[in-house]
């Protein structure tokens, strides 16, 4: 006898004939529907419930990307509109005038900025020797080009108060007038 024979013994109505093959048949489909219901997965059978995968919601961003503005103008959603001022413009980082440029701006006859005052360059060159420094080194101390030192000492700066401030502080001298 086979391994199958001796599982599942042939009925006495089973023979070789087709009549027979098809009880066989039958047998042996039942015999494998038992066998899966016992295991707990029950009979075979399609699910034919629609599965729906969704997307995640948008997000703000993509919600005023010009593709989903475009969708909701064709659907007749509600569109909201804001001007943002200064959009597109550089308008915000000039808008903050310095000293001199507003000087400049309120100024109607002399068209100039002001320049560095010879005493402050004289002041600046002897406190520089003394301490026998040269520009670069100056510079370099109060964080700053050689080329501001140099116009400083020329008198073709613009004053700014920070840069004297730090340069008094290096040298140890007041390089501006009395206090």
């Amino acid at each position: 006898m086979n391994a199958w024979s001796t599982r599942n013994p042939p009925s006495p109505s089973t023979s070789r004939s087709s009549a027979g093959r098809k009880n066989l048949a039958f047998e042996t489909l039942t015999s494998i529907r038992e066998a899966t219901s016992m295991a707990g997965t029950g009979p075979i059978a399609q699910d034919w419930e629609p599965v729906v995968l969704r997307k995640k919601a948008p997000t703000a961003a993509a919600k005023k990307d010009e593709k989903a503005v475009n969708a909701a103008r064709r659907s007749g959603a509600d569109i909201e509109t804001v001007k943002k001022s200064n959009a597109g413009t550089n308008k915000a980082a000039s808008s903050s005038t310095t000293l001199n440029t507003r000087k400049l701006d309120e100024e109607t006859e002399n068209l100039s900025h002001g320049r560095v005052p010879s005493e402050l360059k004289k002041n600046l060159m002897q406190a520089r020797l003394d301490k026998k420094l040269t520009q670069a080194q100056l510079a370099q101390q109060i964080n700053e080009k050689p080329q501001v030192i140099q116009e400083y000492e020329s008198g073709k700066a613009i004053p700014n108060q920070q840069i004297i401030t730090k340069l008094e502080r290096v040298l140890g001298v007041k390089l501006r007038g009395k206090k």
